[in-house]
């Protein structure tokens, strides 16, 4: 297993819309087993396939809700079917919300409040999960990222510039940036 860079808002690949997984494979295995490490070291609660260069439909999570239960599975060729959206503004502490591809920013974004996720594991056995709360909002940030979307795209009107902002003084939004867990201290 290895620790693998995490792209930067402004690499294509971010931006694009990931394509179906068709090779289940033991270099699947080894890639879900390296995001999983990426993931952990970072340290974050999902990682997207397109977060480390690979424009594949797939994403890792790994999360323990209030009642102590673990959630961690590798989601292949994902659906996500959403609840009506929550109406009004965001809350600052309540829905904020990061990402391992703008490190270290946090801005609020409204979510759906219940998802069902649908996909398959790597032996290609469907699973259904429903999410509600903040696994809900996982699966929704990194269902986002194999469309090519990052949750700085949805803000808020309010939150565009400074996300916009942090972005640039970054010296992001541009193809060849990176970072590497475990190396770079850029606080994601």
């Amino acid at each position: 297993m290895a620790v693998l860079p995490i792209l930067i808002t402004g690499e294509p690949v971010l931006h694009s819309r990931a394509l179906p997984v068709t090779d289940f494979t033991e270099d699947l295995k080894n890639l879900v087993d390296d995001m999983f490490e990426t993931m952990e070291a970072a340290p974050g609660v999902g990682l997207a396939g397109p977060q480390i260069g690979v424009a594949l439909q797939l994403f890792v999570y790994n999360w323990v809700d209030d009642d102590n239960r673990l959630w961690r599975g590798a989601a292949i060729n994902p659906e996500l079917w959403l609840s009506s959206p929550v109406l009004g503004e965001a809350d600052e502490d309540e829905d904020s919300e990061g990402c391992l591809s703008v490190p270290g920013e946090r801005f609020p974004l409204l979510r759906a409040e219940r998802v069902i996720l649908r996909a398959v594991d790597l032996n290609q056995v469907p699973f259904e999960i429903v999410a509600e709360g903040w696994l809900a909002r996982i699966f929704q940030h990194e269902f986002d990222h194999l469309n090519g979307v990052l949750y700085v795209d949805r803000l808020e009107q309010t939150w565009h510039k400074p996300a916009a902002k942090a972005i640039k003084s970054g010296g992001w939004g541009m193809p060849g940036k990176s970072w590497l867990p475990g190396v770079d201290d850029l606080d994601a």
